[in-house]
């Protein structure tokens, strides 16, 4: 049976958030069993390219994220942590209708630059994880791990090797005056040792005081709606508003956050698929690149001498090996990817294809959201028994390949960047590196399990400390 957005009205949903792709609302309106406990995902476009005509619905395939979930993610990620997502019509009279209801209520910087895709006549509905009663924790971990140096050039080796890319990427960003969460640093939520997960905590605790709730990489919601640091109390049971500072919240909510992130094994699945889909760095993907365009510019005649592609490509330009994929090939690739064992230390040619594909998925997973939801605090009472569905991944969108040149660059502007600047983190090797390690948990998937077993080279991830050169900030109270 299809659903349709036209069976509510735009003012029975209320935005929640967006994110570079999507914008989402939550459904607020009378009991309806299609849509009781869902939000909406809706395509954003451009301002300036805006069409005034919209897709022939019959015509108009299912988001590609429903189809990419299905058939990709599910393969990597236990199903009890990813949302239930579904096809719904949407009219183009309809979306104008709520746009012009809730515009109002987005970042100016989003209104400036995108907005709602009227040409599309389909949405997502997916699991509403902000909107019932109890509170959403939002995070944006980024990336878990360091390089291997095997294919880094001598200029940037050093650096990151030492310092990982988040908080390269967070230095330069502040430099141009950007708010970011510059204590944050990714490797210690993904360490597993619960101080340094404890610390990962505090420190996005305290860049979301520090920027008024605005940074990307912590959102707390309650009842749905998004807070800052203002109605922080919110969190906490009502019997518990009165006589809770603002450092014993932070405690509060740290120790209700801090068993879902040990106790589940989502950062350790995201970790070990970061850096096992990422063997080359973004320096040795772009050396093997500019390698097989060299090779078809000098290649003979003779089709023995013809670079041999991946299963279902056919010979000819580099152009090829980089065309975007669709359902097909990432159903291909992750076939090989759990079946085949490739020579990272010297990447071959005609793999170039499966190196463009992995590093596109490891980028999904570097720049996915974490929903943790959890009880109204209560400070100096136990947090209840940890249930996997507490947590959940989001925002697992396939890349395009059209991004990586822009990567390339970015990454280049990041390590100048920060070789240029004067405050530096400094990441200590203390442990030999045991490489990725088998998860404990029972995550039910053998594609997971081929995962997380696999040697991938060496990526420092395991026995990090972090040695900084200025003393962190002191933590600003709750208004």
């Amino acid at each position: 049976m299809s659903v349709h957005t036209a069976d509510t009205k735009p003012q029975h949903w209320r935005y929640v958030s967006e994110g570079g792709a999507t914008i989402v609302f939550s459904y607020i309106g009378p009991s309806n069993s299609q849509f009781d406990g869902t939000v909406l995902r809706l395509r954003k476009a451009p301002v300036a390219s805006q069409s005034t005509t919209s897709i022939d619905a019959e015509n108009e395939p299912d988001d590609p994220m429903i189809v990419f979930q299905k058939k990709c993610m599910e393969r990597l990620i236990p199903p009890e942590h990813l949302p239930h997502l579904e096809s719904v019509y949407v009219s183009r009279e309809w979306l104008e209708s709520l746009i012009s209801l809730h515009d109002s209520e987005r970042p100016l910087d989003r209104r400036a630059k995108d907005q709602v895709d009227l040409s599309k006549t389909k949405g997502v509905l997916a699991t509403d994880l902000v909107g019932g009663d109890w509170i959403s924790v939002e995070i944006k971990p980024k990336w878990g791990f360091l390089p291997s140096p095997t294919h880094l050039s001598n200029a940037t080796r050093n650096i990151k090797t030492q310092t990982c890319r988040f908080c390269m990427h967070s230095a330069m960003k502040s430099n141009m005056g950007e708010t970011v969460s510059l204590g944050y640093c990714p490797l210690d939520l993904f360490s597993g040792d619960k101080n340094r997960v404890l610390k990962a905590i505090h420190d996005l605790w305290d860049a979301w005081i520090e920027s008024n709730g605005t940074i990307n990489n912590l959102k707390i919601f309650v009842h749905g709606k998004r807070i800052g640091p203002s109605n922080a109390s919110l969190m906490l049971s009502d019997d518990s508003r009165e006589g809770t500072t603002s450092d014993g919240l932070c405690d509060v909510f740290s120790d209700a956050l801090l068993p879902v992130l040990l106790e589940t094994p989502v950062l350790r699945i995201l970790s070990t698929l970061q850096r096992s889909l990422d063997s080359l760095d973004i320096e040795g993907l772009f050396q093997l690149w500019r390698l097989v365009e060299s090779e078809f510019t000098h290649k003979s005649t003779d089709k023995a001498d013809v670079v041999a592609p991946l299963p279902s490509q056919t010979p000819g330009s580099p152009s090829l090996f980089s065309s975007e994929p669709d359902i097909t090939d990432w159903t291909q690739f992750l076939d090989i990817f759990s079946s085949t064992e490739l020579n990272h230390s010297h990447p071959a040619s005609e793999h170039l294809r499966f190196y463009l594909l992995a590093y596109l998925l490891s980028a999904t997973f570097k720049d996915c959201s974490l929903i943790v939801r959890l009880d109204h605090l209560r400070p100096h009472v136990l947090s209840p028994k940890v249930k996997p569905e507490q947590i959940m991944i989001i925002d697992l969108d396939p890349k395009s390949m059209s991004r990586l040149r822009k990567w390339e660059k970015l990454d280049q502007e990041i390590v100048q960047a920060y070789c240029a600047g004067g405050v530096r983190k400094v990441l200590r090797v203390d442990q030999p590196d045991e490489g990725p390690r088998a998860c404990p948990f029972n995550v039910g998937s053998t594609l997971i399990n081929a995962v997380n077993q696999k040697q991938f080279g060496k990526s420092t991830i395991i026995g990090v400390s972090v040695r900084q050169t200025q003393q962190p900030a002191e933590r600003k109270p709750v208004q």
